[in-house]
């Protein structure tokens, strides 16, 4: 056991050591100062921020010269359908209508997709589109674009799709569940023997079975990993639905739903039916969106009462308001109305939301118009290439803020 120092010892150390202590502030400071400027570490003002999400659903399009030479694929693509070529079909504005980006409020430019990018981020990957004709217009446009890059494909019909593609190389497969209400529906007759919905004066209609998936669809949630649903116009469709000489009848279990429902009320049900589904069948880890509906833009009357769209640039914010105002009982309200049963349903549930509403009101310039080959304007569906390649590049976004929240 080593001696014990004596007290006096330890005063003798304390005083031959104090001044060196009292010195060392000193010293340090005096290294610091003349110590390079690059040693000393800095923080930027962005890191001291904290991180935010940007909010792509309100922005505004700001013009865009370099688009005509950063194309992401032209009017040659074969997955285009006929009477959305804007470019093939010469539209006077169908190149022009593409020189504008989407610019979220507070945030930088939307990113665009790098095609090559998404196929290697979602190699082994199963994406579903499901819903109308406008959601094949999104699938129509994603395909395009990663067929600029990627050649090799095979076609076919995955899960009972309209249609699909497998790109080869990365295993990542597209496909579109056509689908106009989600759920199954077709021609209604009263029968001889009546029954609740007779004794109420029905003679005919649309049955539309509120909890059972259209069969297009219904393997398609155990198949993809990624889903993106949409519907919403053929609620508000009365020349599809003639609410006096075709009216929807809504069963459920088996049974009309007495008293009977409005469409609105129909749609309600219906969607919290479909969200129920999804989940129990969907993948483990799948990702579900449901898209926001997109705007019309008729002018003059709707479809049928000879509305045209014209445009040949986007509208102003107070265009915007006065198209589709609800309280002026606008012909494009229709938007507005169905993302307020839309959000409602999804309220309480997992999906996340894609929202393409808002930038794509402002594109009245966008839509195929009189050069869509139809009888009447195409004020619905879009040009491609469009605003859609943007719905697209809001999707990449979402997805990949997806897969870093489940990291």
């Amino acid at each position: 056991m080593p001696p014990a120092r004596s007290p006096s010892a330890g005063l003798r150390w304390r005083k031959a050591f104090l001044p060196l202590l009292l010195l060392l502030p000193m010293i340090l400071i005096i290294i610091f100062l003349i110590s390079p400027l690059r040693s000393i570490p800095t923080v930027s003002n962005a890191a001291l921020r904290p991180q935010r999400t940007c909010d792509y659903a309100a922005g505004g399009w700001v013009p865009d010269a370099s688009a005509d030479s950063q194309l992401r694929y032209d009017h040659t693509c074969k997955e285009i359908f006929k009477g959305w070529n804007c470019v093939a079909n010469g539209k006077r504005n169908g190149r022009a209508l593409l020189r504008w980006r989407w610019k979220p409020t507070g945030c930088e430019l939307l990113p665009r997709l790098d095609p090559h990018q998404f196929l290697e981020r979602h190699r082994n990957t199963n994406i579903g589109f499901v819903g109308d004709s406008l959601n094949r217009n999104m699938f129509a446009s994603l395909v395009c674009m990663l067929r600029g890059v990627s050649g090799e494909v095979r076609k076919w019909r995955p899960a009972g799709a309209d249609r699909g593609f497998t790109f080869l190389r990365y295993n990542l497969t597209l496909s579109y569940h056509r689908t106009n209400l989600l759920v199954r529906y077709g021609r209604w007759s009263a029968s001889p023997d009546g029954g609740p919905l007779e004794s109420l004066g029905y003679k005919q209609g649309y049955r539309v079975d509120v909890d059972i998936p259209d069969q297009t669809w219904a393997d398609a949630a155990s198949f993809h990993d990624v889903l993106i649903f949409n519907t919403g116009h053929w609620w508000w469709a009365p020349s599809k639905f003639d609410p006096i000489q075709l009216p929807m009848v809504f069963f459920e279990r088996g049974m009309p739903i007495i008293p009977p429902l409005s469409p609105p009320e129909g749609l309600d049900l219906a969607l919290k039916h479909v969200v129920t589904f999804v989940n129990k069948a969907i993948r483990p880890n799948g990702i579900k969106f449901f898209r926001t509906q997109s705007p019309r833009h008729f002018e003059g009357g709707d479809w049928n009462e000879g509305g045209s769209c014209q445009r040949e640039q986007p509208l102003s914010s107070e265009e915007v308001k006065e198209f589709f105002s609800v309280d002026n009982n606008s012909t494009n309200m229709e938007v507005r109305l169905v993302n307020q049963h839309l959000m409602k349903a999804l309220e309480q549930s997992t999906f996340r939301v894609l929202n393409v509403t808002h930038m794509s009101e402002f594109r009245a310039d966008a839509h195929p118009s009189t050069t869509g080959g139809k009888k009447h304007d195409d004020c619905m569906h879009w040009c491609l290439p469009g605003p859609t390649d943007t719905w697209n590049d809001l999707l990449a976004a979402n997805l990949a803020a997806t897969e870093r929240e489940l990291a």
